[in-house]
C-alpha cells in the first residue's frame, strides 16, 4: 500500500529504452522483447504505460541515439517523460504525470540497471510508492573495463537486493514479466 494518498492505480514505467541505451546491453533483443509483452498487456488491461527518455551528450535530443527503439512505439495518448538524470522523478514531470493518473503504485523495466532503474527505483519508493522491479525487463551494458561486474551480475544482483526492499508502508520487489499483475497487489 503506497503512502501516497488516494492514489491506487498502478502504472508500467518504461525507462530509457533508446538506441543509444540499449544497443549494446546484455541480452537486448530478448529484454526489449519482453517490455514489448508488458507493454502490450498493460495496454490490454487499460494500465497507463509511461515513458522516459534520456538526454545527454551522448544522446543527444532529436539524434538516432536519444530515438526510443524501432520495436517500442509509444501510443499517442501515453506520456513521454524527457530527463537529463538517472533518477527519472528528478527534475521531471513524472511526479506530476503519475499523480494525475491516480497511480501510487509502479512496474519499472527499461535501461540501463545499475544508473538510471536503480535511481529511478529508489527515488520512487522515497517518493511513497509502491514499486516492483519486472526482473527480465531490465538490462545493462558490459561495462567491467571501468570496474563494474558483468552485465548478468549486475542485473542478478539488483534484482536480489530490490526483492528484499521495504519501507514503512509501502511495497517494493521483484516479478517476472509473466508474473506482473497489473490489477493485483503484487
Amino acid at each position: 500500500m503506497s503512502t501516497l494518498e488516494n492514489r491506487t492505480g498502478t502504472a508500467l514505467v518504461v525507462i530509457d529504452v533508446q538506441n543509444g541505451s540499449v544497443g549494446q546491453t546484455y541480452q537486448r533483443d530478448a529484454v526489449v522483447a519482453t517490455i514489448a509483452s508488458l507493454v502490450e498487456r498493460a495496454r490490454r488491461e487499460q494500465v497507463p504505460v509511461v515513458w522516459v527518455q534520456h538526454s545527454d551528450e551522448e544522446m543527444v535530443k532529436g539524434s538516432e541515439a536519444w530515438q526510443i527503439v524501432s520495436e517500442l512505439v509509444p501510443a499517442a495518448d501515453e506520456t513521454v517523460v524527457p530527463k537529463t538524470y538517472g533518477d527519472s522523478f528528478e527534475d521531471t514531470s513524472l511526479e506530476a504525470v503519475l499523480s494525475g493518473l491516480g497511480v501510487g503504485r509502479l512496474f519499472v523495466a527499461g535501461a540501463q540497471t545499475d544508473m538510471c532503474i536503480r535511481s529511478t527505483l529508489h527515488g520512487a519508493v522515497a517518493r511513497g510508492y509502491d514499486v516492483f522491479l519486472v526482473s527480465d525487463a531490465h538490462t545493462t551494458e558490459d561495462l567491467t573495463p571501468w570496474g563494474a561486474p558483468p552485465p548478468e551480475q549486475v542485473i542478478a544482483h539488483t534484482n536480489l537486493y530490490w526483492k528484499g526492499q521495504s519501507a514503512p508502508g509501502r511495497s517494493a520487489g521483484t516479478v517476472t514479466a509473466e508474473e506482473a499483475d497489473f490489477g493485483m497487489p503484487a
